[in-house]
């Protein structure tokens, strides 16, 4: 969440905005871009030429200005047909900004360091270098899956648990999404951390807080839930400008 995830506020309707064309497929129509794996909101405003502020305008997005892969953003006023760029600018603009890895989910890079991996790699933000985020486990259980870079399926860490284990906050934040709207994660759980950091919790039975909340590390947010081959774990990620990162480099070490 992931991602961004990594992120979301809703309008008018139960899902998190922005609300056009969830899990688009087919042409894109004139006036709206498709999100694509990687992008943020800052992302696609500078490689539309198109300022920040507008696109939340438009498209009816709250702090913290969350988009998601799969949706269409809204890149004109509503009821007006969209101002085309020349190509040339939109071109040079696009090649100033890194280009996503992996094709669709939540939110950006913004080339502010490389993802972390686990080939002796680490991001900005690991151990080595402090993310100015207090992180603790979520779960108490065994690792069932690690991270892969480039791998999305393996965008996060899977820990195991039974059912009724509580999951908890794995730092201190904000809600951005308590639901589950989004396709492969199950009931979600979203906390954004700071500007940088967000961390999602999927696969839960129960959840325990809604969007908007502040969270303390270490506080109840879900139940553990099933995932989709029926074993009780949770999905956990870790988003760096909503590219996921190795969230065993930011953990506390344990046995």
């Amino acid at each position: 969440m992931l991602v961004a995830v990594l992120l979301v506020e809703g309008c008018a309707s139960s899902r998190p905005a922005p609300v056009y064309g969830w899990n688009w497929e087919g042409p894109v129509p004139d006036g709206f871009y498709l999100v694509r794996r990687g992008d943020s909101l800052s992302v696609v405003a500078e490689r539309l030429g198109i300022s920040s502020r507008r696109l939340a305008k438009w498209n009816r997005l709250k702090p913290p200005y969350t988009i998601y892969a799969d949706t269409l953003l809204r890149t004109a006023p509503p009821g007006k047909t969209p101002v085309r760029r020349p190509a040339a600018t939109v071109a040079s603009r696009a090649a100033a900004t890194p280009t996503p890895s992996e094709s669709r989910q939540p939110v950006s890079r913004q080339g502010e360091g490389q993802t972390a991996g686990r080939g002796g790699r680490e991001g900005a933000g690991s151990r080595r270098a402090p993310s100015g985020v207090g992180w603790s486990w979520p779960l108490d259980g065994p690792l069932v899956q690690t991270f892969r870079e480039g791998d999305r399926t393996h965008s996060g860490i899977r820990i195991g648990g039974s059912p009724g284990d509580i999951v908890r906050a794995s730092a201190d934040g904000q809600v951005a999404y308590s639901g589950g709207g989004l396709k492969g994660y199950g009931n979600l759980i979203i906390i954004k951390h700071n500007d940088k950091y967000l961390s999602a919790y999927g696969f839960n039975r129960r959840l325990l807080v809604v969007e908007g909340d502040r969270v303390k590390r270490g506080q109840a947010v879900a139940e553990v839930g099933q995932g989709a081959e029926g074993r009780y774990l949770l999905h956990f990620e870790v988003r760096r400008n909503g590219t996921a990162v190795d969230p065993v480099l930011y953990l506390p070490q344990r046995d």
